[in-house]
């Protein structure tokens, strides 16, 4: 028997509503094959990326960019808090999150570089360096978001809608346990995914907002107006 991840690439169209866009599974992860994803994307016809929101999986940045080369990349902030917070001793950790919040809810990106100086020379960024380290290797791709409304900032900066999907597809693998294959397995993922797009009726509330938003910084490129 081998373990085998599970890859699904959501979108979410100009008019909010969502689609997967393409599921794979794999047994290793790499740049070659993140580049080999975002080709097939764009020879199955997805001309364009606005924002493309990753978990900081190595090498995913570089082979969006590589495809689409105007797409911005933000890292998912609750994946790069839990990841700060692997460093951080258990007791240490309900203390650790206000901290980082300051960052990430700052008024703007020099506001957040502000707070992320002040955390470096504090007593929490003395004692975890790492942290610190980690937020500036990723910061390029952290900022991007500080462009939009707080409001809007809310659908930009996490990947809790596919982190959605990801727990049902947990639930309906454990059920079943183990595939003779990777066929069966597609089987199965497609028959849950296809019953959760059910539910996406209509786009979060604060989409309308951000296609206001979108349609200025974007341009000619998006075309939900």
């Amino acid at each position: 028997m081998r373990n085998k991840a599970v890859y699904i690439a959501l979108g979410i169209l100009p008019d909010g509503t969502k689609e997967i866009l393409g599921i794979w599974i794999e047994q290793t992860e790499c740049a070659k094959f993140w580049l080999r994803v975002m080709n097939e994307l764009k020879n199955r016809g997805i001309a364009d990326i606005l924002v493309a929101v990753v978990d900081g999986l190595k090498g995913f940045p570089d082979a969006i960019t590589a495809v689409f080369p105007q797409a911005i990349v933000q890292t998912c902030i609750v994946h790069l808090i839990r990841n700060s917070l692997d460093f951080v001793s258990w007791k240490d950790r309900k203390l650790m999150v206000p901290a980082l919040k300051a960052i990430y809810r700052a008024t703007d990106a020099e506001a957040g570089r502000a707070a992320l100086d002040d955390f470096e020379v504090g007593p929490w960024g003395t004692r975890y360096p790492a942290i610190v380290q980690s937020w500036r290797r990723n910061w390029l791709h952290i900022v991007p978001f500080f462009a939009f409304p707080t409001s809007v900032r809310r659908i930009i900066y996490t990947t809790n809608a596919i982190e959605a999907l990801n727990s049902k597809i947990r639930r309906a693998v454990r059920t079943r346990g183990h595939f003779p294959n990777d066929d069966a397995a597609m089987k199965l993922l497609y028959l849950v995914l296809n019953h959760a797009t059910d539910d996406w009726k209509r786009p979060p509330r604060e989409w309308f907002e951000a296609r206001a938003q979108f349609a200025i910084i974007f341009g000619d490129r998006f075309q939900g107006q």
